[in-house]
């Protein structure tokens, strides 16, 4: 059962529900957590995605992309694609499922909650002020420093022979840590395909209370701009060799 497919699909699960969950925590009226502010939301992406990918590796991929930029990326600098398809497909899966977990862990709480774009926000990215191009340009700039980054962290230079088993993940946490304070603000720093698109999905599918438009406008920026921003950061890994 533990097989790359199903690590993907599990890793990204738990990523979703501990990310787009510490959201609903902090916007959701009458949660314990409303109003904790951006700090406790970009820990709690930090988090799930250290989470996330621990997960993935128990349960079969010892990669843990967890994210359709990261695997182009990596595929990019390879040359090896074999694992793209089915990566992604796992990784759409799995967002929806966390996703359709984060409204039945907050089931009573989108109905106390008026504001549908709050709603909305518990799933997908939007921007701080709508401007598609450079929306776009934010999306790719972090990714490109997700992906080569992490490049850098499990690079020869750095990692040696290898980490300590169950080190690398942490860093890597550290680093998504660090994109959501310092370059998170002008979009919600999607950075990730899977993790914008499938919660978009689940919420236009699910019976969400009061929900509103699930903004398919926008859509694209955060899958574009990530799939550009990890593609480029790919081939500048290949360059340099890193």
């Amino acid at each position: 059962m533990t097989t790359p497919f199903f690590g993907e699909f599990m890793g990204t699960a738990v990523l979703i529900l501990l990310g787009n969950g510490v959201v609903a925590n902090v916007l959701l009226k009458k949660s314990k957590g409303e109003g904790g502010g951006w700090m406790v939301i970009a820990s709690g992406w930090a988090f799930a995605v250290l989470m996330g990918v621990i997960t993935a590796v128990a349960c079969g991929s010892p990669a843990a992309h967890l994210n359709p930029a990261v695997t182009l990326g990596f595929a990019l600098a390879s040359g090896d694609f074999s694992h793209l398809v089915p990566y992604v497909c796992a990784q759409m899966l799995g967002a929806i499922v966390g996703a359709t977990l984060v409204w039945l862990q907050y089931l009573p709480h989108w109905k106390e909650t008026a504001d549908p774009s709050l709603k909305l926000a518990c799933y997908s990215t939007g921007p701080a002020i709508r401007n598609p191009a450079t929306n776009a340009i934010s999306e790719i700039i972090g990714t490109f420093v997700l992906v080569f980054v992490v490049g850098a962290i499990f690079s020869k230079a750095v990692a040696g022979t290898g980490f300590v088993s169950g080190y690398g993940p942490y860093l890597v946490a550290c680093l998504v840590w660090a994109i959501g304070l310092s370059l998170g603000g002008p979009t919600g720093y999607a950075i990730n395909p899977a993790r914008d698109l499938g919660p978009r999905i689940a919420h236009a599918l699910l019976p969400i209370a009061g929900k509103g438009s699930s903004d398919w406008g926008y859509a694209l920026v955060p899958i574009i701009g990530p799939l550009l921003g990890g593609g480029a950061a790919g081939l500048v890994i290949k360059a340099i060799g890193i």
